[in-house]
């Protein structure tokens, strides 16, 4: 079973591959629709474009679960790269801005089908063995996270190189990724009874699992989380390299940073992220998940307190700068380890319900959606208030707003603790 799960984060890896190479790939091609016969697209239409996948993610997730559940982890997973292949099929035949749209929502439902399953198949293989859940999840983490990154990179390249055809080849890496599952992964039935196929899918059912299982706990926490990591995705690069505004000229960092600059920071964070991931990954046996959540919550508000220091340090000798760094590395390498403690947790939260893991890991999507897109929304509004301060401020707020369940979450984590601890073993009779 170890293997298997090894061969699914290997497929998350390529999967979410695709989906930033489609997703980047699909913004240069917007810029270039009149020149395939299109006709011009604005900025609108971009954001609508770019919304409408969160949006499929977060809508058909909660669906694709509870069908996980009853037809099988491994058959469902198999339906993300089968959307996604299809989605940059139509994207690389079309102009027509409607059908463009929907393959967004396919794109969307590519993510939507194979993550709860996927998050259910971990569930359910690496039960009962803490060290393997916690490489696991993080590891799933990592693989989402590397595999989007270069997605993004690879876009550029290939679109110069190959344009409207780069779609296809994006389409046989799709391909890549459903044999990876297919023929990579063992149907967990075998090892657990395939109990997923005889729970009976209903809405009666899917809401009695969610108000019983302590997700809505986990829900702020997590949501916070994720908006505080989407306030930089979608506005840090924009902030960082526009025209100096005049009313924030004593923000160091709002100073017209060159793009290349910027792509050397972005790189470094992400490896210090990585890594982040894979050593608090590995203290699942040792650690708490709250924990470890609540170390990396720490981590990020150390974070931004550097931050602020370094954008009001103008006129800072540059020692003073290279200190200052110190603690915006270790924290954002501390701050990764929240989000695979937050999954672990949710799959803790998922052992009660044996029949029902994709229904609840399926809320792993929910969470990061709301996420992304309330981070977007505070990002913007805090940026064009107060600048590169307002997305610290931002970020600080939602980092408190994340730690204030903790307490009740650690409650509840050493009520599952007890619940999946493996029974004592007798003590042996005396010799008579």
């Amino acid at each position: 079973m170890a293997r298997s799960v090894w061969s699914v984060v290997l497929g998350t890896l390529t999967l979410r591959f695709s989906t930033g190479l489609t997703g980047a790939m699909l913004v240069y091609y917007l810029a270039d629709l009149p020149k395939h016969g299109g006709e011009p697209v604005s900025s609108i239409t971009v954001a609508i474009f770019t919304a409408s996948f969160f949006a499929a993610e977060l809508v058909l997730s909660p669906l694709f679960g509870p069908l996980a559940d009853r037809f099988g982890y491994h058959r469902i997973m198999q339906l993300g790269p089968a959307f996604g292949a299809v989605a940059v099929i139509l994207t690389g035949i079309t102009t027509n801005l409607w059908l463009l749209g929907g393959t967004r929502w396919l794109e969307g439902a590519s993510t939507a089908a194979s993550v709860p399953s996927i998050l259910g198949f971990i569930a359910i293989a690496t039960m009962g063995d803490e060290g393997l859940r916690g490489k696991a999840v993080a590891r799933f983490e990592a693989a989402t996270l590397a595999g989007l990154g270069a997605g993004i990179v690879a876009a550029g390249p290939l679109w110069t190189l190959l344009h409207r055809e780069a779609f296809f080849v994006n389409a046989l890496i799709y391909g890549v990724s459903w044999a990876i599952y297919r023929f990579g992964v063992a149907d967990p039935r075998a090892d657990h009874g395939g109990h997923e196929h005889e729970q009976r899918t209903s809405l009666a059912r899917y809401l009695e699992i969610l108000s019983g299982a302590h997700v809505w706990l986990l829900a702020p926490t997590w949501i916070a989380v994720n908006a505080a990591i989407g306030l930089w995705t979608s506005q840090s690069i924009f902030q960082l390299v526009k025209a100096p505004d005049p009313r924030y000229a004593d923000q160091r960092l709002m100073a017209g940073v060159s793009p290349l600059l910027v792509s050397a920071g972005l790189a470094v964070g992400m490896l210090v992220f990585l890594a982040g991931l894979v050593y608090w990954g590995n203290r699942f046996k040792k650690l708490r998940r709250t924990t470890i959540i609540f170390y990396g919550l720490g981590g990020g508000a150390a974070l931004v307190a550097a931050a602020v220091a370094i954008n009001h340090g103008a006129g800072m000798p540059a020692i003073v700068t290279a200190v200052l760094m110190v603690p915006v590395v270790g924290g954002l390498f501390v701050l990764a380890g929240a989000t695979p403690a937050a999954l672990g947790l949710l799959a803790d939260m998922s052992e009660p319900y044996p029949r029902d893991r994709g229904a609840i890991m399926g809320l792993y999507s929910v969470f990061l959606a709301l996420g992304q897109i309330t981070g977007s929304i505070a990002g913007g509004v805090a940026a064009d208030v107060s600048g590169i301060d307002g997305l610290l401020v931002a970020t600080l707020v939602m980092l408190a707003i994340a730690v204030l369940p903790l307490w009740r979450l650690r409650t509840v984590e050493h009520h599952l603790n007890m619940l999946t601890l493996p029974p004592p073993v007798p003590a042996a009779a005396p010799d008579s």
